[in-house]
């Protein structure tokens, strides 16, 4: 069982950023292996008996989670700052998804990972820059390095929103005032990750524990001058556009 996990976590780490077609054939593997875990789990352990956490098959005592002190403080990056780096590092923005899929050379699909679930999407298209999926995938895996270490259920961050076509600027306009015709999301360069929902792996976690863990994360690329990140409180996530 020990080995089975951490094969599958090497694989994970291994990992690089998929075509779509790649994408399917990588995650229907991941699915079959996460499958044979769940089996040799419930072969070997009596179902009354808790779940042993990945980390403790390797780490004698988790870490410790720390989270950090205030969200706003930590993660003060607003619209000034944000969008200096999307023009910056962006693309000339797409007029819809037909269009982003010409500009491939641009472009990376980053419609799914190991690393990390994509909500359904209703205003923006999966698509960043090359730099920016590369962060995501990062913080991905910072994250689940995080889990593994301090004894916490691995579970996938959620992302809520990533790049908006002019024709996805239009319709938020319709229904939202506040909703700016210069978003950093039309340039390929920032993403949404929400701190209020996970996508289980092992099994679910406190999101509120969860939400800690990325805390730490953020605040590690932030320092690193890897991204801005902004703390959304209505929108219930952290917005991030790479450096």
């Amino acid at each position: 069982m020990k080995k089975t996990v951490l094969q599958i976590l090497d694989k994970i780490r291994k990992f690089k950023i998929p075509t779509e077609r790649q994408y399917v054939v990588g995650f229907a593997i991941l699915v079959a292996l996460l499958a044979l875990v769940h089996y040799l789990t419930q072969e070997k352990a009596p179902e009354q008996e808790t779940q042993v956490h990945l980390a403790s098959l390797t780490i004698d005592k988790p870490h410790r989670i720390w989270s950090v002190p205030n969200y706003k403080n930590a993660f003060p990056d607003g619209q000034d700052v944000q969008i200096l780096a999307a023009e910056k590092w962006g693309v000339r923005p797409v007029q819809n998804r037909e269009n982003a899929e010409k500009r491939k050379k641009e472009l990376v699909y980053i419609g799914a990972s190991p690393y990390y679930h994509v909500d359904n999407l209703r205003s923006s298209i999966p698509y960043l820059v090359p730099r920016a999926a590369v962060l995501l995938q990062d913080i991905g895996q910072s994250f689940y390095d995080s889990l593994y270490v301090k004894g916490v259920p691995l579970n996938q961050l959620i992302v809520t929103s990533v790049m908006r076509s002019m024709d996805d600027v239009a319709k938020l306009q319709r229904h939202n005032q506040n909703a700016t015709e210069r978003s950093c999301h039309l340039f390929g360069t920032t993403f949404d990750i929400c701190y209020n929902r996970y996508h289980p792996v092992v099994k679910p976690v406190r999101d509120d524990t969860l939400k800690w863990v990325l805390s730490e994360v953020l605040r590690d690329m932030r320092q690193q001058d890897r991204c801005y990140v902004k703390y959304e409180v209505k929108q219930g996530c952290f917005h991030i556009t790479v450096r």
